[in-house]
């Protein structure tokens, strides 16, 4: 797996866990504290996230941060 395929995974896996939680995306953007436009840019894999934005969303979404890497 490239850089490339591994963040397009993370977007779709990121996608998946709010959709699960029956959030959208400006729900999810402010319990973690990021902008909206970060977020969706997060999910079509234009922004690369860091660590802190993954436990902030992780945290949001009310999971442990490995089950975000968790992909399909």
């Amino acid at each position: 797996m490239d850089e490339t395929e591994f963040y397009r995974n993370l977007g779709v896996r990121i996608k998946y866990l709010r959709e699960k939680a029956g959030l959208t995306q400006e729900k999810l953007a402010e319990k973690s504290g990021i902008s909206l436009d970060y977020l969706g840019k997060i999910e079509v894999c234009i922004n690369k996230p860091g660590l802190k934005t993954i436990l902030k969303l992780a945290n949001a979404l009310k999971i442990e941060p490995y089950s975000i890497f968790k992909f399909k």
